[in-house]
């Protein structure tokens, strides 16, 4: 089987990549640079899709970026995904894939979504401001699929991950997600012998956060369940699967978490004068649970691989 995987580069794609590559199975796995091909371009696409004989592509390509990015550049980040979504999945279909795995976003619930969030809560409520032009494009990507498998009868399948962390993550002091800003800011004052570090807000907001290779695996588990299993769980219109683990964790129990796997022994200190955000942003993956799939990688466990990736690779992840 010849799988096209879209964003090998990325965290999640290359997770996917080296899922696929031990998992026994007779796959040829197909990847394409930015370089080599621009998914925004529409015919650039068509050519590659009708050059190669495929049977199934993971679409985990995407402009991505943090609060800062999303405000500057709204309108890249709506057109660029809109554009990379349309051109992957039409040309899918119009190359006779039949099989496809769309990658979301936890963004896509509404700001004030009841709490754990249920697929169900899709377009119930206004989105998070900040990156609400992203979270549309990911909304768009869901029904693009859903309505290509309405009118067409394919099998275009999408996955809503929870905040992911693990190789492959970026630990810029400025542009990071929290946990590796955690792990790279107590790593240095570890080395520094620092008395403190001091985080933001109150440290009570909860957030739920899965292992990359956790994120790979339930992909694949949702790409290869049987048709009439995946849709006997899901609605032609409500078709989206949440993947997480079920379980959150305050930002100051993560960060004490954080400084013991890096061996910081000074203090934890919150600054109650920064904001909090939203409290908290739990998945509900009951959806999946009943599927059959459940994660593998305790929190702990995978701060700790994380850290050993970030000593190993310091110099070239993205610092």
């Amino acid at each position: 089987m010849r799988v096209y995987v879209a964003g090998h580069r990325g965290m999640v794609g290359g997770a996917i990549v080296r899922q696929l590559e031990k998992s026994g199975e007779p796959v040829e796995i197909v990847t394409c640079t930015h370089a080599e091909l621009d998914l925004t371009d529409q015919s650039a696409v068509r050519d590659f899709f009708a050059g190669e004989k495929l049977d199934a592509v993971v679409l985990a390509a995407a402009k991505v970026g943090g609060i800062h990015a999303n405000n500057t550049y709204p309108a890249d980040f709506i057109y660029d995904n809109l554009m990379i979504q349309a051109n992957v999945i039409h040309q899918a279909f119009a190359a006779g894939i039949t099989r496809l795995l769309f990658l979301g976003s936890s963004c896509i619930y509404p700001k004030e979504a009841p709490q754990p969030m249920a697929e169900d809560a899709l377009l119930t409520g206004g989105l998070e401001s900040t990156n609400e032009p992203y979270a549309i494009a990911k909304i768009a990507g869901i029904k693009l699929c859903e309505s290509y498998n309405r009118q067409h009868g394919t099998d275009y399948r999408s996955v809503m991950p929870t905040n992911l962390y693990g190789p492959g993550d970026n630990f810029h002091p400025e542009n990071s997600h929290v946990l590796p800003a955690l792990i790279r800011r107590f790593h240095e004052a570890a080395q520094e012998g620092s008395d403190e570090v001091v985080i933001w807000g109150t440290g009570t907001p909860r957030r739920e956060f899965l292992h990359v290779d956790d994120m790979a695996a339930a992909s694949l588990f949702v790409l290869d369940l049987p048709r009439e299993q995946y849709e006997a769980k899901t609605q032609p219109m409500l078709s989206h699967i949440n993947v997480g683990c079920g379980e959150d964790i305050s930002i100051l129990e993560l960060a004490q978490l954080v400084a013991r796997v890096t061996g910081f022994e000074g203090k934890v200190v919150t600054d109650p004068s920064r904001p909090d955000g939203t409290m908290r942003k739990l998945m509900d993956v009951s959806r999946l649970k009943d599927m059959g799939w459940a994660p593998a990688i305790g929190l702990e466990q995978g701060v700790d691989e994380t850290y050993r990736w970030f000593l190993e690779n310091v110099e070239t992840a993205r610092l």
